[in-house]
């Protein structure tokens, strides 16, 4: 005779629930989705340092690209995004 399954609740096994991963969504915050390219100009001078602000097509000459559209927005992008505007604002 074929065993049968128990239909008491209690008997039955735990559910398994998988944790999930969720999108952070597009945004400049860390863990999100970058919305657009992000660049910066390095300086004429060849030392390498970044200069001017983050602009989102690459503005020709030397330039890093700091964040390409739909990459992941990390410390450090969010970092370098950070310095660009506070370098920005004491202009």
């Amino acid at each position: 005779m074929a065993a049968r399954k128990s239909t008491d609740p209690e008997q039955a096994p735990a559910a398994t629930v998988r944790t999930q991963e969720y999108d952070g969504g597009t945004g400049w915050q860390v863990g999100q989705r970058a919305p657009q390219d992000a660049y910066r100009a390095l300086d004429a001078a060849g030392t390498g340092e970044s200069t001017g602000p983050v602009v989102h097509q690459h503005p020709g000459g030397y330039a890093r690209q700091i964040v390409a559209a739909g990459g992941l927005v990390t410390d450090g992008v969010r970092r370098e995004l950070d310095a660009a505007e506070a370098e920005s604002a004491e202009d």
